[in-house]
């Protein structure tokens, strides 16, 4: 009883090993994964062939097929002979079946013997003349092709191995989009190892046009021409903050960088407000720096690294999606947000605790944001445990009603006060508009310097002295103001 797995290696039958041919010649017959390989037809003369091709016929998915491939191989290496079963390259480099094969031959203690093949790999590094040491990723493009976002690093080439369709490689190329930009050149290798080898360079965009992609077709991905992983960038700070980086960042502290954090994320904001896609790029990169030195003050005192943040907030991500990374359904955004509060809830129990045994509500609300801002997050806060209003005339009547009270406020302590009531009712207000109120204020603050330029502008032009004119000729060049610069 055993099992013998052997690589046919990638295609031509000069490519396989003399140890391959030696079982192959030696057994009675062999049992393939499949039969659409070159090396097939070149098998020793007599032996006996099955191949398990029906099977993807039959099945919903290849996973559901190398589980049952494994299944029968399992069987059959149980009988007094055994069996040999063969596989396409070598047995360890993209067979999910072997995986199989071993994991549960393991469990059944039944021996397993690999007769190595030379892999897809070899031949393709010949057909591209490159350097597998040189950082090159391999990945498989089933596995890439169902996933939202390609996990390679772009400053490093790749190869995508088992491109077997061209309605494989759409879908592979909607995810690798998502990292490397539609122009960018790769290069298909078909038929590695055999008489029919062939590459052709093309741009990403035009990746699954290529009706010659099959089951021996190959993808490489050269790395991006400027660093573009996180990686690299981490690098790139890491190196900053070396002994032969510059002495500026190697000085920083997590307290000295809190004013840049501050200002980074302020001047995304401010990009954010204009509509301006190009400064977003900008300030969103100038925000990264900021964390990625954090991050890296982190590594150098042994706090923690840039893997915990990442793992840590990955892991809260999942935590509060039920209904994406688990078995809850959900009928819409409401209930996700409801979802969410409680799961916030039971998470604050399980954490700190304050003096009555549970956090607040809204103590996760950091203390050092803007006025405005955070009387927004109270009230929204507050609003997902239903302390608000039933409807939007609730919250019209209280501004009502704080005006009255500021108005009969008697002195300077009072009517700060009322004020600051009048203000938190009108942000209230602003969140049954959903209007966020730090940025209709921003940008309110942008009108008014805006109109207030063209003012003074326009008076120089006519010679005049705004502190000379009343107030109606001053308001006769506000309102001209407004048409001409919003």
């Amino acid at each position: 009883m055993s099992i013998i797995i052997v690589g046919l290696g990638p295609g031509d039958p000069a490519h396989l090993t003399r140890e391959a041919w030696d079982v192959l010649e030696g057994a009675k017959e062999v049992y393939l994964r499949t039969r659409r390989h070159p090396t097939v037809e070149a098998l020793p003369q007599g032996l006996t062939v099955h191949s398990f091709d029906h099977l993807y016929e039959k099945a919903g998915d290849f996973g559901e097929v190398y589980t049952v491939i494994a299944t029968e191989v399992l069987a059959l290496g149980r009988r007094p002979e055994g069996v040999v079963y063969a596989v396409p390259g070598h047995p360890l480099v993209g067979e999910a079946s072997v995986g199989r094969i071993l994991d549960a031959a393991g469990e059944a203690q039944l021996p397993v013997r690999i007769v190595a093949g030379l892999s897809f790999v070899e031949p393709v590094l010949v057909a591209l003349r490159i350097d597998a040491l040189a950082g090159l990723q391999l990945v498989d493009a089933t596995e890439l092709a169902a996933m939202y976002h390609p996990p390679l690093n772009p400053d490093l080439s790749a190869l995508v191995a088992q491109l077997y369709s061209p309605a494989l490689a759409a879908d592979l190329k909607l995810t690798l989009m998502n990292q490397y930009p539609p122009e960018h050149p790769v290069v298909l290798v078909h038929s590695a190892g055999t008489a029919g080898e062939r590459t052709e360079t093309l741009p990403l965009y035009e990746l699954d046009r290529r009706p010659e992609v099959a089951h021996l077709t190959t993808l490489y991905l050269p790395p991006l021409p400027q660093t573009g992983s996180f990686e690299g960038f981490q690098e790139t700070i890491a190196h900053l903050r070396a002994p032969d980086g510059c002495p500026w960042d190697r000085e920083q502290t997590h307290q000295s960088l809190r004013s840049n954090l501050l200002e980074e994320t302020y001047e995304v904001l401010t990009a954010l407000d204009q509509e301006d896609v190009e400064a977003l790029r900008e300030e969103l990169g100038d925000l990264l720096l900021q964390i990625v030195l954090h991050a890296q003050i982190a590594v150098e005192t042994g706090e923690f690294s840039m893997a915990d943040v990442v793992a840590a907030v990955d892991a809260k991500i999942k935590h509060r999606h039920p209904h994406v990374w688990g078995e809850r359904v959900v009928s819409g955004a409401d209930e996700v947000t409801r979802n969410w509060e409680e799961i916030k809830a039971e998470e604050r129990r399980s954490g700190s605790q304050s003096d009555d045994g549970l956090r607040s509500t809204l103590g996760g609300v950091p203390q050092t944001l803007p006025a405005l801002a955070l009387a927004d997050a109270y009230g929204r806060r507050a609003a997902r445990v239903g302390f608000d209003w039933p409807d939007v005339v609730g919250v019209v009547d209280k501004i009502d009603e704080e005006m009255e009270e500021l108005r009969a406020a008697i002195d300077d302590a009072e009517r700060m006060a009322e004020l600051g009531d009048l203000l938190f009712a009108v942000v209230n207000w602003a969140r049954w508009l959903d209007v966020d109120p730090e940025a209709a204020l921003r940008q309110a603050n942008a009108r008014f310097a805006r109109r207030f330029a063209w003012v003074e502008t326009e008076a120089r032009r006519r010679r005049l002295d705004l502190r000379q004119l009343s107030l109606d000729e001053l308001e006769a060049l506000w309102q001209a103001a407004k048409p001409l610069v919003g």
